[in-house]
């Protein structure tokens, strides 16, 4: 227990835990992506839970970019006031928190926006409706909208940024070959599907400065049959250890890929050796790579958790839908109550958020009002 519940730091951003709250759409903000009370009541719980670090739901940092309902955005100074209100009650509470930066390029949800989707090559479909490729002068503009967003984040106080390079979200989609049929400097190659990644770091992180935390989310592999692949994965993290990244969190999937490597999965574990699904992928991560790793995805139980850190498999914890309906998970297991998490992993936690009412578990709120 002594390893999980250890206190570390990362670029001088202390965590309490080696757990973290994997960024998980809230769906809590208001239309135009403010954040609202109802919203920092959901941080505060996962803060007095003893959750190590929090990692935001992705917060948008251009308006042609937002993903989904009420989510939470990043795009314009006048947002600034109500992040700051919510990161100083996170902080009075004890609690640390990374801002996760992203554009959801060809998946941007065009009903919500009223603007055309936008991403490295077009597509009829993408899961939403069309995509037009993103011109060099657009490219450009949403580079600067991850640089001016992160330099927000931090005057809001957030404790740190995450770049959303993960599930198939803009980022992710130029590093694809599935999504990315670019014919000039950002496509082809993998350098060249990668710099759209790496000019993004870049400009973040003279931005905000040497001293603080810059993370990364990235895909172990997309489960597309042309898609990006765990050693374009290990290569791209060696480009961003090399150009100093903080740490990296380790995910998979895309929006497009079959149902049984969506990010956001549907799976029964109910045995240790089902969880985990991107253990080898971590596990080459370590033996080629130094920076810190977060690891994400099917991790339900304390002794699962305790062996991917004790074997160096991953150096952080990462949590998402068990977060949604325990948000004092980590304070359970802290208190040597380890039986599993409780969270069923069948998705019926985003119906609300979907109907924007909010992400929530439904099956805790049935079994507190006594049904079945």
């Amino acid at each position: 227990m002594a390893q999980l519940f250890e206190t570390t730091t990362i670029n001088g951003m202390t965590l309490r835990n080696r757990f973290i709250r994997s960024a998980t759409w809230e769906g809590l903000a208001t239309s135009e992506g403010q954040a609202t009370p109802e919203l920092t009541r959901l941080m505060i719980s996962l803060v007095e839970g003893e959750v190590g670090l929090i990692i935001s739901g992705h917060a948008y940092v251009s308006r042609e970019g937002q993903a989904g309902r009420r989510q939470l955005g990043v795009y314009d100074d006048r947002l600034v006031p109500g992040l700051t209100e919510m990161v100083k009650a996170i902080h009075k509470s004890g609690g640390t928190i990374v801002m996760q930066l992203a554009h959801a390029g060809c998946h941007a949800g065009t009903e919500h926006t009223g603007l055309e989707a936008v991403g490295p090559s077009a597509m009829k479909h993408s899961g939403r409706g069309p995509c037009r490729e993103a011109a060099r002068e657009e490219i450009a503009a949403i580079i600067k909208a991850f640089e001016e967003s992160a330099m927000r984040a931090r005057e809001s106080g957030f404790d740190g940024v995450q770049l959303h390079a993960a599930h198939g979200y803009l980022l992710s989609q130029f590093l694809s070959p599935h999504y990315n049929k670019r014919g000039d400097e950002y496509g082809g190659t993998l350098e060249n599907r990668a710099r759209m990644v790496m000019e993004t770091y870049r400009a973040v992180r003279s931005a905000v400065g040497a001293d603080y935390p810059v993370l990364i989310k990235l895909n172990s592999q997309d489960y597309l049959p042309d898609g990006f692949s765990e050693d374009e994965m290990v290569s791209v993290a060696s480009m961003l250890q090399d150009e100093g990244i903080d740490a990296i969190e380790l995910s998979g999937g895309t929006i497009l890929s079959e149902p049984a490597f969506l990010p956001v999965r549907k799976a029964r574990l109910d045995a240790p050796e089902k969880e985990v699904f991107y253990e080898k992928s971590a596990r080459r991560f370590k033996k080629e790579l130094q920076i810190p790793l977060m690891l994400v995805g099917g991790i339900r139980s304390y002794q699962v958790a305790e062996k991917l850190v004790s074997e160096k498999t991953a150096d952080y914890i990462s949590l998402c839908r068990p977060l949604i309906r325990e948000p004092h998970l980590i304070k359970r297991w802290k208190s040597l109550d380890l039986e599993p998490a409780k969270c069923l992993r069948d998705n019926l936690c985003f119906r609300p958020a979907l109907k924007g009412l909010g992400i929530r578990c439904v099956v805790e709120e049935k079994m507190s009002q006594g049904e079945e």
